[in-house]
């Protein structure tokens, strides 16, 4: 047993994305892959010597034998302490909360979010800072360089930790120690959550229906929903981690989470249901026969915040991602809070949350948090709609026609056009981007272009910048369309193209019929079908 210094050479290609580095499951499993990413991690963070790290992931395939490659390249490379979810796992948000709350060095994740799962799927992996936020670009950009240089790596070489039995051990010098991944967490949601107030109204007969997707928030949501809160067991379904997802794909929206929506749409419905992604990060919100949109939930929980006891005080300010409606910012207006728009990636909340500017963050792509970590959180979502719904004693519809009568609706969707060709995609946004100029006052079908712009932010709080975040379209009247390309994905590129209309009086049509114009006029404007061949998205959210 020793440590061995293994000579290697740059892979091309290890550049992370807005949440690390996602490739196929096989491409990680090359030779040398991993461990040549994962010591351009630690070097481009400044080396691991001394310092504790979290490690755990989603329980996708292959994250059990990554896991030991990174705890023996850890050890390898100097770190004090590794703490690390019993069996390798940890959802995101737990991890994030056990980086912050045990002060330590930051933490590695092993996950490809809502991505498929299996040795023929996704894989993933990035690291969290000391705060429990993803990597800045300043970081990643310094892995990547450091990918580039690689010439060898450093590795323990011998006998593996036994990640399923809680306690401290030793690899090498460095101490490990394997906690309950859900301990913790629970702890952290009964103080944010009145569990009294919604274990009543479950015991008063609330049928709720959470939908784990074979992936990690099964255990979880079965210790908190069936154990802490008494809802019967089978509440939670398909709530066994596994490698492949089941099959599944497990990304909480209507068109994977199919089950959950026909239950909740058909007749005898449970009166809340509530789905959640791989990774844990990620939620879905459905009530009896009433969908409810990502934006339309962060706006919600925006207005009604103050009735969960983490929240009485109220929220600090709100932010959203430039893509995400604009229905949270009615709501801020009418509290009298900041509103920030950021570009999509929950590391640019980090640092408007660790300045003190916001409590409460989201993104359309179905991720909702808070300042109580930092990362989005599917579980947090679900509880504070459960304590929305205990403390009004109003049901999911009832809340959203409320909130509708007041605040207007944000008529929204998004439309994602999957595994393009990288160079269409490609020329498509050049395309775009080459003809903003000229489009103020063009007229598509009754819309007219009001401003274009491809978008830029500027950080408030460390004056950084991120340019050419996504293309919006503004028309006379508010409507607007965004087209970006998704960093998420692992086969060619997904577009996704985002349509918004605001209506203050017909408040019950369908989305996809009150957003037609809309519909037509970015297809038009982006001519979609030229460049793509596609006439129709993948998924429609």
């Amino acid at each position: 047993m020793s440590i061995a210094t293994i000579a290697t050479a740059p892979i091309d290609g290890q550049k992370p994305g807005t949440s690390g580095l996602r490739k196929k499951c096989k491409v990680f499993m090359g030779a040398h892959y991993l461990e040549n990413f994962v010591q351009a991690m630690f070097d481009g963070i400044g080396g691991v010597e001394g310092k504790t790290l979290v490690v755990g992931g989603d329980g996708r395939f292959h994250n059990d034998v990554a896991t030991q490659t990174i705890l023996a390249m850890a050890a390898a490379n100097g770190a004090a302490r590794a703490i690390v979810g019993q069996n390798a796992l940890l959802s995101t948000p737990a991890a994030s909360n056990l980086i912050r709350t045990l002060e330590t060095d930051g933490g590695v994740i092993l996950s490809a979010s809502h991505n498929p799962g299996g040795v023929d799927e996704d894989f993933g992996i990035k690291f969290n800072m000391p705060n429990g936020g993803p990597a800045p670009e300043s970081v990643t950009n310094a892995i990547f360089e450091r990918t580039k240089t690689l010439s060898q790596y450093r590795i323990w070489q011998g006998a593996p930790v036994d990640l399923s039995a809680i306690g401290v051990t030793k690899l090498g010098e460095m101490q490990v120690n394997i906690v309950d991944p859900v301990e913790a967490y629970v702890d952290l949601m009964q103080r944010l959550f009145d569990f009294p107030a919604i274990a009543d109204m479950i015991k008063d007969g609330l049928k709720i229906r959470f939908d784990a997707m074979c992936a990690i928030t099964g255990p979880y949501a079965r210790a908190i929903l069936e154990g802490a809160l008494g809802a019967p067991d089978g509440t939670v379904v398909h709530g066994t981690p596994l490698p492949d997802f089941g099959g599944m794909h497990p990304d909480p929206n209507p068109t994977w989470a199919h089950e959950l929506m026909d239950e909740m749409m058909g007749e005898n419905a449970p009166g809340f249901g509530c789905a959640s992604d791989g990774d844990g990060d990620r939620n879905m919100i459905v009530g009896p026969g009433c969908y409810v949109s990502p934006s339309d939930s962060l706006a919600v929980i925006a207005a009604n915040a103050h009735v969960a006891p983490g929240y009485s005080d109220g929220l600090k300010g709100v932010a959203r991602s430039m893509p995400t409606s604009a229905a949270v910012d009615r709501v801020a207006e009418a509290l009298g809070i900041d509103c920030y728009e950021t570009p999509t990636g929950w590391k640019f909340f980090g640092n408007l949350m660790d300045d003190g500017r916001v409590s409460l963050c989201g993104e359309e792509s179905f991720g909702t948090g808070s300042d109580h970590v930092r990362e989005k959180d599917g579980v947090w979502a679900v509880l504070m709609w459960l304590n929305i719904m205990a403390a009004t004693g109003k049901s999911v519809p009832e809340i959203m026609e409320e909130h509708w009568a007041r605040f207007g609706r944000n008529y929204y969707s998004r439309h994602d056009f999957e595994a393009i060709e990288t160079e269409k995609a490609d020329a498509l946004m050049a395309d775009l981007r080459g003809k903003l100029d000229s489009l103020k006052g063009h007229v598509e079908g009754p819309l007219t272009v009001a401003e274009a712009d491809d978008y830029e932010y500027l950080d408030p709080v460390d004056g950084s910048t991120s340019a050419q975040q996504g293309v919006r379209v503004v028309f006379e009247g508010g409507a607007r369309f965004v087209v970006r390309l998704s960093g998420t994905g692992t086969s060619g590129a997904t577009l996704r193209l985002y349509l918004e209309s605001l209506e203050t009086e017909k408040l019950d049509l369908e989305p996809q019929a009150a957003l037609m114009s809309v519909i037509a006029a970015a297809h038009a404007i982006t001519c979609l079908e030229q460049h793509t061949g596609r006439t129709s998205p993948d998924v429609i959210t």
